[in-house]
């Protein structure tokens, strides 16, 4: 999925996406060419159900 996807289905921003990314917090981008990444959209919603397993997780 291209990072405009990717901030639109996290409601973060593509810069935020790419800093959480570079610190290990969201999974990383593919290198697609010399100025195109993408977000692999299985990693992407694993780590959405991760978010919403641990919001339930401590409201439990």
């Amino acid at each position: 999925m291209a990072p405009k996807e990717a901030a639109l289905a996290t409601s973060l921003s593509r810069t935020l996406l790419a800093l959480m990314a570079d610190a290990g917090e969201f999974p990383a981008p593919v290198r697609l060419g010399e100025r195109r990444v993408a977000y692999v959209r299985a990693e992407v919603n694993a780590w959405i159900d991760q978010r919403i397993g641990s919001r339930q997780a401590r409201a439990a």
